[in-house]
C-alpha cells in the first residue's frame, strides 16, 4: 500500500510560481509512474503531467511550457514546479502513482491564484 502526501500549495499572485511536493511511502517508489492531476471549482479532475520510470514526461497543453514535473527516487518524492500561474490554475492538486492495476492518490493540496 502506497501513501502519498502533497505539500507546497498556497496563495500566489498571477504570474507567480509554486513548487508542489509529493512524498511517497509504503512501496518501491522507483517502480511507479507518477502524475499530477488537478480539480478546479465545479470541474472534474484532470491530468496535468506524467513522469514515468525512465523517466520521460508528458504534459497537457494547458500546462506545457509553464509546469515541470520531476522525481527523485532517492527521496521517494515527486515534484511539480509551476511557473507563470494564472487564475485558471486555481485548483486542488493531487499526486497520483500508478503501476498496472495499482493506483494511489494523495489527499490534495490547494493552489489559489489571485491578486
Amino acid at each position: 500500500q502506497v501513501q502519498l502526501v502533497e505539500s507546497g500549495g498556497g496563495l500566489v499572485q498571477p504570474g507567480g510560481s509554486l513548487k508542489l511536493s509529493c512524498a511517497a511511502s509504503g512501496g518501491i517508489f522507483s517502480r511507479y509512474n507518477m502524475a499530477w492531476y488537478r480539480q478546479g471549482p465545479g470541474e472534474q479532475r484532470e491530468l496535468g503531467a506524467i513522469i514515468n520510470t525512465v523517466p520521460s514526461t508528458y504534459y497537457v497543453d494547458s500546462v506545457k511550457g509553464r509546469f515541470t514535473i520531476s522525481r527523485d527516487n532517492a527521496e521517494n518524492a515527486a515534484y511539480l514546479q509551476m511557473n507563470g500561474l494564472q487564475p485558471d490554475d486555481t485548483a486542488i492538486y493531487y499526486c497520483h502513482s500508478f503501476l498496472g492495476r495499482e493506483k494511489y492518490w494523495g489527499q490534495g493540496t490547494q493552489v489559489t491564484v489571485s491578486s
